[in-house]
């Protein structure tokens, strides 16, 4: 029997594969520092979105994947680059303080932002600042799921003192890594293109808040001076020249993609993975890392997320859906399971998904147990759930969300206690206190069919060679068995229709009972819907829709 390393060598599943490039590059044994470090970043310019989730549960997969390889020490850093300026007034902010966080953004192409933990906290949480606001709901947030992290603050790494031995390195090598960093953008903004953005005071902004107030300004120094660590530049808030003007301490803080590449060596960080639309970036904090002498780190880039028009999510749009969204609708361990699968791949991330996504996870929970050691290290849920994923919802009664969604749709539910009612009867051995995952689907269930299903039923009457199967399918019910199995009423179903339709037709015929009895296109087994609904009150309903109820009415 292979040991879990050897499995874990062998495993093909992409979180193995990252761990091994991982391992590679550090060539099998521990770093300097003692252990593997991961990163993740964060710009608490506003609230983590699906994104923030998707890096952290998909770098916390790379990282267990990792462990099972070798025995080498593994953290994780949550970076959060707080000392960012503030561009635009995020729409979260209230109205009172919409006019303060206008004056701290960008003034111009010259005049920069206030570093975002250095304005005021407009929601009365008692934390320090807008962004120290942030960083609570980053960790809160991050906390809900419980990953294992440390978080990083880029304010107290520059504040500490703690990045000014490579910043000194950056400034002994300034003209080299700026030409490397011109390339990047256009000949107009180079005028006041530099590495260094300093912190100057703004006095208008001090004497208005009454404390000292500094903002970064863009500027393109007249003199770098590497023994004293300083740089000379003309101020454009007041046209003057300021000289000897510190880089370290927090004085100054990096444009991005070198302030990227200076974290990664100040840090000697060995993983991080970024999306699709930072390869530029990447690439140019790799090129700033050879320049001076180092190795940037292993990872790779994964897709962006699609709305439901094909057009790439955006915070700024606010197309497509958020991590509370999905956890309205659906238990995280699904979210999970949509970032596992094909992360190189660009998918579709708006409600409609979701169903299928729930499902997909419990199919993957179901077949676990019965897999060898090399299917289980493959198996999605064994990377959700670091090797040790949870039983099925329902035991052997097979209840998938899509089932749960038409019970919902078939009797109208406002409460899931109604859905309990059905679900008892139809696995005596389940209840919520029992299987607390099973009663959250039933929630959710009930959550998604009133927002989605429900306005979107239209059901309509059958055709006459539809009516005949129907009648006939009232019929076989009536004479099976009270204890009819699933799959016993699914063979049924299917012997009624291939007595009425023609082979090709039979896809048809089971969309006719969707859309005669459910209102819907599609829906799971319905074997296994009648099963869970009840024989006789199949029978009700079919007999219902032949005489011309409103089903809609429940």
């Amino acid at each position: 029997m292979s040991s879990d390393r050897e499995l874990a060598e062998k495993a093909r599943a992409w979180p193995f594969e990252e761990a091994r490039k991982l391992l590679e590059r550090i060539g099998g044994k521990a770093p300097a520092k003692g252990y593997v470090l991961f990163e993740t970043g964060y710009g608490p310019s506003g609230l983590p979105h699906i994104g923030t989730f998707g890096e952290v549960v998909r770098t916390t997969m790379v990282r267990r994947a990792f462990e099972m390889l070798s025995d080498i020490p593994t953290r994780l850093f949550a970076f959060s680059d707080d000392m960012d300026g503030l561009r635009k007034v995020p729409d979260t902010v209230p109205e009172s303080h919409r006019a303060l966080f206008q004056r701290c953004c960008d003034v111009s192409a010259d005049i920069g932002g206030v570093p975002l933990t250095a304005i005021d906290n407009p929601y009365g949480t008692g934390d320090t600042s807008y962004g120290a606001h942030n960083n609570a709901k980053l960790r809160g947030f991050l906390d809900r799921f419980g990953f294992e992290y440390e978080f990083q603050s880029s304010t107290d790494w520059y504040g500490s003192g703690r990045f000014d031995k490579v910043l000194l390195e950056v400034l002994a090598s300034y003209d080299r890594l700026l030409a490397l960093a011109e390339r990047t953008v256009r000949e107009e903004r180079r005028r006041n293109y530099g590495l260094f953005l300093p912190l100057v005071p703004d006095r208008k902004l001090s004497d208005e808040l009454d404390r000292p107030m500094r903002r970064y300004v863009y500027v393109r120094p007249k003199k770098c001076d590497p023994a004293n660590g300083t740089i000379d530049f003309v101020n454009p808030i007041d046209g003057k020249l300021v000289e000897g003007f510190p880089v370290t301490g927090g004085n100054c803080k990096l444009l991005w993609r070198v302030d990227w590449a200076m974290r990664w060596i100040a840090l000697d960080v060995d993983y991080e993975m970024s999306g699709k639309d930072l390869i530029d970036s990447v690439k140019l904090s790799s090129q700033v890392c050879e320049a001076l002498g180092r190795k940037a780190p292993e990872g790779f880039n994964y897709e962006l997320f699609l709305d439901e028009k094909g057009e790439k999510i955006s915070k700024s749009k606010g197309n497509g859906l958020t991590v509370e969204q999905w956890l309205e609708y659906a238990p995280w361990e699904s979210l999970a399971l949509f970032m596992f699968q094909k992360p190189r791949a660009a998918k579709r991330l708006y409600f409609d998904v979701i169903p299928r996504a729930v499902d997909d996870y419990i199919q993957q929970l179901e077949a676990f147990p019965a897999q060898v050691p090399e299917q289980r290290i493959e198996n999605p849920v064994w990377h959700i759930h670091e090797g040790k994923p949870p039983p099925a919802p329902g035991g052997r009664a097979h209840l998938t969300f899509g089932i749960l969604l038409n019970l919902a749709s078939v009797v109208n539910a406002e409460d899931k206690s109604v859905l309990w009612g059905f679900i008892s009867r139809y696995a005596p051995e389940a209840s919520p206190g029992s299987d607390p995952f099973l009663d959250e689907l039933a929630r959710h269930a009930i959550a998604y069919y009133r927002d989605f299903v429900k306005p979107t039923r239209r059901f309509r009457a059958p055709d006459p060679a539809e009516r005949k199967a129907l009648e006939e399918l009232a019929e076989t019910l009536a004479k099976l068995p009270a204890g009819a199995t699933d799959k016993e009423i699914q063979d049924q179903v299917f012997e009624v229709g291939k007595r009425h339709f023609a082979k090709e037709q039979l896809r048809s015929w089971f969309q006719a009972l969707y859309e005669v009895l459910l209102g819907q296109s599609q829906g799971p087994r319905f074997g296994s819907f009648v099963a869970l609904y009840g024989r006789d009150e199949t029978i009700r309903l079919i007999r219902r829709a032949l005489a011309g109820e409103d089903l809609a009415k429940g």
